[in-house]
Parts: structure tokens; sequence; C-alpha cells
């Protein structure tokens, strides 16, 4: 697997990001158009209508399942790290840190991750930030 940074962390999924999601797009386009269209010839409106419905539901469907997905992962890296940090300082975490935090802590290396929790909690760092101050990149490939 390739070493990460914070330069190479982010996940794509081109099957997800790079054909579903435009096809999906797509379909919405055209079935906006398609009732454009028929509601000008006075026509085949109810196919129209149905046809931007189930497009808007499926382009909707796709954000609920992946949203969904992500805030079950958010839960166990919550409680992954807040263990983790138990382990190395024998304190829970700080009840100042907030999710995005959480979720940012858990690249760095357990060297600099009590540390670095409490830096976050005491100015109020945001993930983006704490990223950016990992010397040591902990990578996590098993990621939704």
């Amino acid at each position: 697997m390739q070493t990460q940074s914070y330069k190479s962390h982010s996940r794509y999924v081109p099957m997800y990001h790079f054909v579903l999601l435009p096809l999906i797009a797509a379909c919405l386009v055209l079935s906006i158009w398609n009732a454009y269209n028929a509601f000008h010839v006075h026509h085949g409106r109810l196919q129209a209508i149905m046809f931007f419905i189930i497009s808007d539901a499926i382009l909707a469907m796709c954000f609920f399942i992946r949203g969904f997905a992500l805030g079950a992962q958010d839960r166990a890296i919550r409680a992954e790290e807040n263990f983790r940090h138990f382990i190395l300082t024998g304190k829970p975490f700080d009840s100042r840190l907030r999710l995005g935090q959480i979720i940012a802590l858990r690249f760095a290396d357990d060297s600099e991750f009590p540390s670095l929790a409490q830096k976050a909690a005491d100015e109020n760092i945001k993930g983006d930030d704490i990223k950016k101050a990992i010397q040591n990149w902990r990578a996590d490939h098993h990621r939704v």
C-alpha cells in the first residue's frame, strides 16, 4: 500500500466518484430537459415528472447511503481514538474536542497523538490544520 501523507490521504472510488455520480447527474439534467419539453408540447407530462422524481430520488439515495456509511465510520473512529487516547494517557479525550478534530487526530502517530489532542482542545484547532501539523503520519487504509 502507498504511504499516506496529508497530500495523499484523500480517497476516491473511481466507479462512484467519476462514473456513477456523473451518470446520475446526467439523468437528472436529462429529466429536467424532458420535463421542459413535455410541458411545452402538452403531452408526456406524467412520464416526464416520473423521470424527474426517479432521477432525483436516485441522486438523493446515493448521498444518503454514503452519509450513513460515513456516520457509522465516524462513530467507530470516535470510539477507537478515545480508547487509544485512554491507553496512551490513562484519561479519556478532552470533552472540548469536536468530531472533526478527532477524525483528524486519527492520522497522528502515538508519539505525538496525546500532545496534539491537548493542543487541539486548548487552541480549538481545525481538523485540516491538525492534519497539517502531524509530523509522523499514521495511515488509515480501512476507511469508507
